[in-house]
């Protein structure tokens, strides 16, 4: 199986979540390592193992983000990043598959499924190998400890349970 490094430069892990029942928030994490074990043309046996950057997090407001950063949501203080270790994956076909594994916030584990697909490799204009994997999950982020919210008059929360989750990344082959 061959070893791709994430390119941390060309990466990126972000979300979406309701806020105030109304519209959708955007975020994104843009501090991303890790390695796949992948080939092509059999991704049986493949692996991930990603290490996202708490504080790496950025929605477009300052204000949001230092809220998301303290105790009430991600507590970055304390767990400074979020992992991701997959157990199994199997083929969909084609450029397609779903990776099973652990995702880890705020030191809770749970279990979580990527649906997946890879694209290339190709030769970079350095010479180098690389390759592009896409995933996206949905998660309810009180299953991490992600609890804070407030009520709002006349029903429903400030902020939504569902998170979904999407991770662009762009590794190199490492021999």
């Amino acid at each position: 199986m061959k070893k791709w490094v994430i390119d941390p430069d060309h990466s990126v892990a972000g979300f979406t979540i309701r806020h105030m029942m109304v519209t959708n928030v955007r975020g994104q994490f843009n501090k991303i390592s890790g390695a796949v074990h992948f080939d092509p043309s059999s991704v049986l046996g493949s692996s991930v193992e990603a290490t996202i950057d708490v504080t790496g997090i950025t929605t477009g407001v300052p204000k949001r983000d230092e809220h998301l950063l303290s105790n009430d949501f991600f507590d970055a203080a304390r767990f400074p990043s979020m992992t991701f270790r997959s157990t199994k994956v199997e083929g969909s076909g084609g450029n397609r598959f779903r990776v099973m594994g652990d995702l880890t916030v705020r030191g809770i584990s749970r279990p979580v499924a990527l649906d997946a697909e890879f694209s290339g490799p190709i030769k970079g204009t350095e010479g180098e190998l690389s390759i592009g994997f896409s995933g996206t999950a949905r998660i309810n982020r009180e299953d991490f400890g992600l609890n804070w919210n407030v009520s709002l008059e006349g029903g429903g929360v400030v902020v939504g349970k569902e998170v979904q989750i999407y991770i662009d990344v762009e590794a190199d082959l490492k021999e």
